[in-house]
């Protein structure tokens, strides 16, 4: 079985949103490009909470 992860998981590159329904938690999805990730988000905005977290790359965070 082993000990678990000490180093936090990395996510790759690309666009995110985070999904949730109510009361529950939420999930990261990824997309590769922006019209993708708009496309999903509209997609799942009609049943769930979207929240659009925005544009991953090398580890940091892009701000638009």
């Amino acid at each position: 079985m082993g000990r678990p992860a000490t180093k936090p998981a990395r996510l790759r590159d690309g666009f995110y949103i985070e999904v949730k329904s109510q009361g529950s938690s939420a999930i990261i999805v990824r997309r590769d490009t922006k019209e993708q990730m708009i496309t999903a988000a509209e997609d799942y905005s009609r049943t769930k909470i979207v929240t659009i977290l925005g544009e991953m790359k090398n580890d940091k965070w892009q701000n638009d």
